[in-house]
This record gives C-alpha cells, structure tokens and sequence, in this order.
C-alpha cells in the first residue's frame, strides 16, 4: 500500500491569483469585515439588516457615499469610526497601507508585491512605484491634518471642542478620499455660502481626485512644460471641467427658487461652483439635488460618467480616458494618422485601452438599468442618475437609493464595487488574456 502510495505522490495545489483577482478579492474581504463590525449591537443606534450594513460598508469602502440609513443618526461613533477605516482604506488603497507596513518591518518589497501596486494604482510601469507610495502617504497626512485644522476653525465654535474637532476630521477623511459621507443628513446645505467650508471640502475632494501620479509629478517637476502627458491632460481636463460645469449649473439653477433661485449673488456663485464640481465622484451637496432641473441632473449625470483621475481616490471612466477618446475622435475627422497632443502621440494602445474602458463601463451601467426598471417604481431619469452616481462611486442621490428593493440594493452593491475596482480590472478579474503569435490577414468591416 506504502508503495501504491509511493507511486502516486500527493501535490498540494497551489492557487495563485493574478494581479487584478488579489486586487479585487481584498476589496471583498475589507468589505466583509466592515459589513459584520457593522452589524454590532455597539455601531448602530437601533438594528439595522444585514443587506443595509453590507450596502454602506461597500458604499464606504468603495468611497461612493451612497447611503440607506442616515449616517449621523443611525451609527453611533464606533460605527462612524468603523466606515472612517474603510473609506481611508478604500481611498488610498490597501496595497498602500500594506507596502507601508512591510516597509515599517524593514522588509524588501519584493517584485510580485510591486506588481500589485503597479495594479492597484494603474500604473504603467514598475520604475518608481515605492516613492509612489511614500509621496502618497505623505501628501495624504499633510492635507488630511491641513483640512482638520481649517474646518475645526469653523465648527470648533459652533459645536464646541470635542463635536467640532470630530466633525472636521470626518468630513476631512470623507472628502479627501472622494467620499461624500456626512454627519448631516443635509449634506453641506446648511453651509451653501460658507467660503471656509466650501473652498476646503472642494479643495480637498479636487486634490485627491487628481491622481496622486500627477501629484508626485507636481512635486518634482514644478514645471507645467517638463509634467508628463497624462499630467498634462489631467491638469487641463480637470480646470476645463470644472470651469463648464459651474457656468452650465449657474445658468439652468439660476432662477430655481428650490436651488440657487432663492440665494444672494455670492451664496449663488458658491453653490453653482460646489455642484459643479462635486459630481466627478465627491458626493456632498449644498444644494437639494432632487429639487434640480432636468437639464442639470442630466449634465450632473454626464459629470459623474467622466469621474476623476486615474491612481486617485475618484472613480468613473476617468478625465484621461474620456479626453483620449475625444482626441481620438477628432484626430480621425482631421484625417490624421495619429492622435498628437502637447507634442506628443498618443499610442494606439492607450486609444484601444480606453475604448475598452468606456465600452465595458457602458455594458455595466446598461445592465443595471435595465434591472433597476423592472424593480424599482421610478421615473428613469431618477434610476439613471442614482446608477451613475454608483458607478462613479460619487455618493449623489435624488432619494431612490434610500428606498431600494432588496433586489435593488443588492445590484447597486455590485455595481459601487465595480466602479470603484475598475471595469478593466474586472474583466482581466474573471478572464485570462492569453497572448498569441497567430496572425490573420487584414480585411475591411464597414462601419457607420
């Protein structure tokens, strides 16, 4: 028998993840040790279910902001503490705080290690990945401490020490990882024309939706010229963004009495920037949502497709992605060989890669609709709006997620997790590309 044994050796089969499964199974796993702290008698004021404690520990770790249960009334500190862990985590990522803990021990940081930064941050190569993680670090304690500071000078004395102290390291935390929770069930709308407020929780949100790749290139270039070119188009993409949205949402909400219509001229012109800038994945709101024109939450809609930058704390399809697109678009109506931009081309890989972004991200969003109609009694602008919001992991609501079906619910938490891992990671998730030297003679398809 000893020999029959012999004869068949027993080998223990090893399960390897790739890359994009170990970045995706570790969201899941965060996910469901908050989802559980959640659960605890201590972290809730009153009971809550499962599904609810498993939809805002997703919707804090994947920082969207969506919420189904009134963050400052229904969790008590401890659980407020709890969802304060999972958006820092989920903002700067896991593979960040790992590198760092590895780094603290004294240990090397091996190659398999820095292909998972590379990942998590969608980085293009592995050359400088650890001072990546080192500048992140450090810009996010400097500006999370400097916006601590600047929102204690404005609550401190409203609330007191302690309330006030607590409130602006929260709202600290939530706006710089592109969160949107609140303590308020109001969002910022108490706040509407508060230049302090408002300049620091923009400030905040914008910086960390930049990308801490253009950060670091910041840091040591300080010159535009010598940035490279995604910081480049980044830093322009996002001032060109921001500039359109306050004009478009200052003139359709100027004469909204339920808005802007009602406010001073300077309250006006901090709400119009506010929600301008707030729905490419921030989340907080000083205006009433719901009670915007259909002409705003539509271009509200078109915001929160286009999201932030890459390697931030912000989700949808990313500034980059949708400026390749459209200079793409462009160079091919010129006639042009290739897409040139600031002197510099732009790969055909890049083109397809963000192609592929905007096509799967479109497959997600189509499928949920189409869901989300058949559960959910709303008008479908309503469903549009609050399914973009969960895609680009921003957090706005016009007040249908808070009523969700089970099935519902349970459609938006997958959907939170896929904006915020990435589309693209997703699929590298479930497939395997295989590489191949096969090639096939060209033909022509015709299109359009």
């Amino acid at each position: 028998m000893a020999g029959a044994l012999a004869a068949f050796p027993y080998r223990r089969k090893v399960i390897r993840f790739s890359p994009p499964q170990t970045l995706a199974f570790s969201f899941v796993i965060f996910i469901g040790i908050g989802t559980i702290l959640l659960k605890l008698p201590i972290a809730t004021t009153k009971p809550i279910s499962w599904l609810d404690a498993l939809f805002t520990a997703t919707s804090a770790m994947t920082v969207t902001g969506l919420v189904v249960v009134d963050t400052g009334t229904a969790f008590t500190v401890f659980g407020q503490v709890v969802l304060m862990c999972l958006i820092q985590l989920g903002g700067l990522g896991l593979m960040t705080f790992a590198i760092l803990i590895v780094m603290m021990l004294g240990k090397k940081i091996g190659l398999q290690q820095r292909i998972l930064i590379q990942e998590a941050m969608n980085q293009t190569s592995l050359g400088g990945l650890i001072r990546l993680v080192k500048i992140l670090f450090l810009f996010s304690i400097v500006l999370e401490l400097a916006g601590v500071i600047l929102l204690a000078i404005r609550w401190v004395p409203e609330f007191g020490w302690g309330t006030g102290l607590y409130q602006s390291v929260f709202h600290t935390i939530s706006a710089f990882n592109n969160a949107g929770f609140s303590l308020w069930s109001d969002s910022l709308s108490a706040y509407v024309g508060d230049p302090l407020v408002n300049s620091v929780i923009t400030g905040l949100f914008i910086t960390g939706g930049i990308g801490f790749t253009v950060l670091a290139d910041i840091w040591y270039k300080r010159s535009f010229k010598r940035l490279s070119l995604h910081s480049k188009l980044m830093l322009v993409g996002t001032l060109l963004l921001n500039v359109i949205a306050f004009f478009v949402i200052f003139l359709l909400e100027y004469g909204n009495p339920a808005t802007l219509g009602g406010l001073p001229l300077s309250e006006k012109i901090w709400g119009a920037y506010f929600q301008a800038v707030a729905p490419r994945t921030a989340g907080f709101n000083s205006l009433a949502i719901g009670e915007m024109n259909q002409a705003s939450l539509f271009f509200t809609i078109v915001l929160m497709f286009i999201g932030g930058g890459s390697a931030s704390t912000a989700s949808g399809i990313k500034v980059t992605t949708f400026l390749v697109m459209l200079l793409a678009t462009a160079s091919f109506l010129k006639g042009q060989a290739e897409t040139v931009v600031f002197e510099r081309t732009i790969p055909a890989h890049t083109i397809l890669r963000a192609l592929a972004i905007i096509v799967i991200s479109l497959l997600f969003i189509f499928l949920t609709l189409f869901i989300l109609t058949v559960t959910e009694q709303a008008p479908f602008l309503t469903i549009l709006f609050e399914v973009m919001s969960a895609f680009g992991t921003v957090g706005l609501s016009i007040g249908l997620t808070e009523n969700l079906s089970a099935v519902g619910k349970e459609v938006m938490i997958v959907l939170m997790f896929i904006g915020r891992i990435g589309p693209l990671t997703l699929a590298f998730t479930l497939a395997k590309p295989k590489s191949s030297t096969i090639r096939y003679p060209g033909d022509e398809v015709m299109t359009g």
